[in-house]
């Protein structure tokens, strides 16, 4: 959606409700910088929720339950943070840096990122979406 007020153009991006915010909330602010064909981080998951914006590039994109997809420069993207794991934000272009900004929102105290362990995923494999041919 985009407004004009005045000579500003504001253009929404995103508008989610996230499902929790965690009381006395942390907020940190990152750019990420994919080398080409960076596979990113391991499977983790977020103490909160999680914001992003992708500046440059193509990043596959997997959340528990849902399919991978691929997200591209100028779409805006978001995950819940909490239980649910992150299994894949990595680089899609094979010649070319991968670049997105996330806003992370956390518990205080604990890590915004934490990785997950190879039993809880093999536990878990249920809950992981199939497999996209990209």
């Amino acid at each position: 959606m985009t407004e004009k007020r005045g000579g500003t153009v504001l253009t929404t991006l995103l508008h989610q409700t996230p499902p929790l915010l965690p009381t006395s909330a942390e907020v940190m602010t990152m750019t990420i910088e994919l080398p080409p064909g960076d596979a990113g981080t391991p499977p983790h998951r977020h103490s909160g929720p999680v914001f992003g914006y992708m500046l440059e590039g193509e990043m596959v994109f997997e959340l528990e339950g849902e399919p991978e997809r691929v997200i591209r420069a100028g779409e805006a993207f978001w995950e819940p943070g909490g239980d649910v794991i992150h299994y894949q934000a990595g680089n899609n272009l094979a010649d070319a840096w991968s670049r997105f900004v996330v806003v992370m929102i956390g518990v205080p105290g604990e890590p915004m990122l934490t990785l997950v362990e190879e039993g809880e995923l093999l536990e878990r494999r249920d809950r992981r979406a199939a497999r996209a041919v990209l």
